[in-house]
């Protein structure tokens, strides 16, 4: 595979016997024992991904603040020290660049983690859009930044004994620095599996042997490393989008249905004024969520009909393994966004029963 990064954990996924892919230019492991296996383990203990491949830029200085609440549609404002919210990164007529994190981490520090993808676009917009602020500085801080993700409802009782933070105290969405078995990290209970778990933030240099602690740890608890195929698997069962699929530069946050993180009353932001005319002259597109009728299974870049006529496009599909059902999401006219209507998937040329259903398809049990 030329030219593709490699994260540093490259080893000892070969060593685990991962199946490795290209993914947005990069070499990772796409499953290790099977894709299933995986994605049940995550559901019913815990699951350990690599994904040290998203990238990372410090923001501070003090016009951090004003530069991001400028940046983003969503209100950085409200974020407390150790705090995190979800957004996106904006064109001008509201599309979405890229999805990201924000974290707050000090008064006028702030982390934001973007997709593997997206890093070198999303750098250049965000130095771009910077110039307007004279008291901000930005580094790309993704190279010698590493990131595993800990999830599953024993995510917790794994992580526990290898740090002193009181885990339970950490809030959805919130973050601790602390120490994981010996290795300075960014804990954070966030993730993208539908789960329970954390996110861990360390050194390049020290991810290696927090992944080894890791896996130690959880061992006896039935904790398996997992790949980006049940990575993808879960995030699609979660109703969660995955950039390049139900996000990209043609659709914008409301049509993805993330109207909760557009924020049109802070006060102007980039695409703030096409966001508000979308929303009061109503949406082109509503991404719905679609579950087969019949055999077949859904695949992004199917198209959707209804009564012979075609009404949109799926973005995403798979089997559900949680929920017994091929399931599928996209986007249609939003005229046609009506829960329990029936439509067609053509699936190679044969057209396919299906049924709009209400996302998520999955919902932990908290």
């Amino acid at each position: 595979m030329a030219n593709l990064k490699r994260t540093p954990l490259y080893a000892q996924h070969l060593a685990l016997g991962a199946r490795i892919v290209e993914f947005s230019g990069w070499e990772m492991p796409v499953q290790y024992s099977s894709i299933l296996e995986e994605h049940q383990a995550v559901r019913t203990k815990a699951g350990l991904f690599d994904v040290s491949h998203m990238g990372e830029f410090k923001v501070e200085g003090d016009d951090a603040l004003a530069f991001l609440q400028y940046l983003v549609p969503n209100d950085v404002a409200r974020l407390a020290i150790h705090q995190a919210l979800y957004t996106q990164l904006c064109l001008p007529d509201g599309n979405v660049i890229d999805d990201l994190l924000i974290y707050r981490l000090a008064e006028q520090q702030y982390m934001l983690v973007v997709n593997a993808g997206n890093i070198e676009k999303d750098l250049a917009w965000v130095q771009e859009q910077a110039q307007h602020f004279p008291y901000v500085t930005i580094s790309d801080q993704s190279a010698m930044t590493a990131l595993l993700a800990l999830q599953g409802p024993v995510a917790l009782s794994i992580l526990q004994p290898l740090t002193d933070v009181d885990l339970a105290t950490i809030g959805y969405y919130y973050c601790a620095v602390a120490p994981v078995d010996g290795i300075h990290c960014i804990i954070s209970r966030t993730g993208y599996t539908g789960e329970d778990g954390f996110e861990l933030y360390c050194s390049s240099a020290d991810v290696s042997m927090l992944w080894d602690a890791l896996l130690a740890a959880g061992k006896s608890a039935g904790l398996l490393p997992t790949g980006l195929g049940a990575r993808d698997t879960l995030r699609l069962e979660a109703g969660l989008c995955l950039y390049g699929h139900e996000l990209d530069e043609q659709t914008n946050p409301l049509e993805a249905r993330l109207g909760w993180t557009v924020k049109l009353k802070k006060g102007s932001f980039i695409g703030s004024e096409a966001l508000l005319r979308a929303k009061e002259q109503g949406l082109q597109k509503l991404l719905i969520g679609v579950e087969m009728r019949e055999r077949g299974i859904p695949r992004g870049g199917y198209a959707l009909y209804s009564d012979g006529r075609r009404i949109g496009t799926l973005t995403s599909g798979a089997p559900g393994p949680s929920v017994g059902k091929n399931i599928g999401m996209g986007y249609v006219e939003a005229a046609q966004d009506v829960i329990g209507n029936t439509l067609q998937v053509d699936i190679r040329g044969k057209f396919i029963a299906a049924q709009i259903v209400a996302l998520p398809f999955y919902k932990r049990n908290k």
